[in-house]
């Protein structure tokens, strides 16, 4: 997916789960989204978060 279509996916689902969510690239170069409290991975992979609660 995008950029723009994983930011928007993110920010809706973290809107809706009032979680902080985190846009990764994967390992084989597609974004995906998952909340921050499952994400185990490399945080060198991370492109982007969306914090509902940040100001």
């Amino acid at each position: 997916m995008s950029f723009q279509t994983a930011h928007a996916f993110a920010f809706s689902l973290a809107t809706t789960l009032m979680a902080a969510i985190v846009i990764y690239r994967a390992g084989d170069g597609t974004l995906s989204v998952t909340p921050t409290s499952e994400y185990d991975g490399d945080e060198n992979a991370i492109v982007g978060e969306i914090d509902p609660f940040a100001s």
